[in-house]
């Protein structure tokens, strides 16, 4: 009995000292209690939350209205694409702002780019890199911040501009038809557990052979990828070296039947450099300075491919190369936080949509950078930017072509307020032409490195996001 009370009093003790540690002490939870009251507006908002969705709630009644769907300044595009349950948001708009033109330079109708195919080399792709990545710190420790990132992110199928012109370059095109998808391809989180454990045991084994000559390595690495490889081919299917195709005008008419490689379909039907001789990636970015090239280690698809490089720039300065583009009829890649503040059923992204400091009776009062240097928000998703609402020469509205399939949003399209635009807009890729000069020179600097685990970074376009946005209906 003596020692059961003594053990009460130590534990007495310890848990005085945790107070004192910043535990939550007996006097601290009475002044936290008064934060519930129990008045009548309490219990009816408690009503409400515990058995109704919070965003339905705190929809705002005086925003309800659908917005104008007049746009000044439209690019032509044809068809909406649905990228089902996958995240691979970047690819479909990577290759939508590729199809927009070739539609409109090769009178194709409603074509498409397969993505199956692409995202087959993706997958490949990647896999080598994360694998070539533990060959080259090997003999770091397991601890190591590089080698834990490595092994956190093995394989996925987010990713980002830099991307989709690694892969086309190397790897070339093809049509829906010749590669359709697959239902591996539409739901790949399945897909993406499965190689993750793969390479994740593969990259223990490597690290392994730390000791082991180069050639030696090379030699287990490409078995590795043997294995990979075959697993996209039952999943995904077999991606073609060469392929016959029909191909059809704006009308549906037979215009000739040929035969072509990946790279020479590449070649004829989009026919330029996506790198940067043509491309600028541009960022607004509130934790750097602006004006300034930065470049993201490690970040890219491709192991001998290029690392995601962009010009920071102030919003005013986005807006003006995107006007330009819209203006001369060629859609961009656009990506941004789609899973704030939208309206799923109108297909609206506006600030106002909801009101959850009146329906929770508290403030949020975090600026863009705060929210991006505390996790609270950043770029999850690609879209392609076609078009502007101009009056009295300022923008008040945008509108992009999302690839979430025709039923969804504004006949497959969101529609952003300028606002909304300035909160959670965060990359743009432009062509050279529509970028005005004093701002074209500032790419020649030496771009500053950034880590692959910066906030800003930790998430490509696509995976979580979008494979979340599908299944709650989006």
């Amino acid at each position: 009995m003596k020692n059961f009370c003594c053990c009460l009093i130590l534990s007495a003790a310890a848990l005085m000292s945790a107070y004192a540690q910043g535990g939550i002490t007996p006097e601290m939870m009475v002044r936290i209690r008064k934060g519930y009251e129990g008045t009548a507006t309490d219990k009816a908002l408690r009503n409400a939350l515990q058995s109704t969705s919070m965003a339905v709630l705190a929809a705002n009644a005086e925003n309800a209205a659908m917005i104008d769907t007049h746009f000044s300044d439209r690019v032509q595009t044809i068809g909406i694409t649905n990228q089902k349950s996958s995240g691979r948001c970047w690819l479909f708009t990577g290759l939508n702002v590729l199809r927009a033109a070739a539609i409109q330079k090769h009178d194709l109708g409603n074509f498409q780019f397969s993505q199956n195919y692409l995202f087959f080399w993706d997958q490949l792709e990647k896999s080598n890199l994360f694998l070539q990545g533990i060959v080259d710190t090997r003999k770091l420790q397991m601890d190591d911040r590089k080698v834990d990132w490595l092994f956190q992110n093995p394989i996925g199928d987010g990713g980002q501009f830099t991307g989709v012109s690694d892969l086309i370059s190397k790897y070339g095109v093809v049509p829906a038809s010749v590669m359709p998808e697959t239902y591996a391809s539409e739901n790949t989180a399945a897909l993406r557990q499965q190689l993750s454990t793969l390479l994740r045991q593969d990259g223990l084994k490597l690290r392994s052979l730390a000791r082991a000559s180069d050639a030696e390595l090379a030699a287990e690495k490409t078995q590795m990828l043997s294995e990979v490889y075959r697993i996209l081919c039952l999943t995904l299917g077999v991606p073609p070296e060469e392929f016959e195709w029909t191909r059809c005008n704006g009308k549906g008419e037979v215009v000739l039947t040929g035969i072509w490689t990946p790279l020479s379909f590449y070649e004829e039907f989009v026919g330029k450099d996506l790198g940067g001789d043509n491309y600028v990636m541009l960022m607004n970015d509130p934790l750097r300075e602006y004006y300034k090239v930065y470049e993201i280690a490690y970040d890219r698809h491709v192991y001998d491919g290029r690392n995601w490089v962009y010009l920071n720039l102030p919003m005013e300065d986005i807006k003006e190369i995107a006007i330009n583009s819209i203006k001369a009829n060629t859609a961009m890649y656009f990506s941004c936080d789609v899973a704030k503040f939208l309206d799923r059923r109108k297909g609206v992204l506006d600030v106002e949509n909801y009101d959850y400091e009146s329906l929770l009776g508290v403030e949020f009062t975090m600026d863009k950078k705060d929210r991006v240097r505390s996790h609270a928000s950043g770029s999850s998703h690609a879209m392609t930017l076609i078009a502007v609402d101009i009056k009295d020469g300022k923008s008040t509205k945008w509108m992009v072509e999302n690839s979430w399939g025709a039923d969804n949003g504004y006949k497959g399209c969101l529609i952003m307020t300028d606002r909304w635009f300035d909160e959670y807009m965060f990359r743009l890729v432009a062509e050279k032409r529509f970028i005005p000069e004093r701002i074209l020179k500032l790419c020649s600097q030496k771009p500053i490195m950034l880590p692959a685990w910066d906030p800003m970074f930790l998430m490509d376009e696509g995976s979580e996001v979008d494979t979340k946005l599908f299944h709650l209906g989006r």
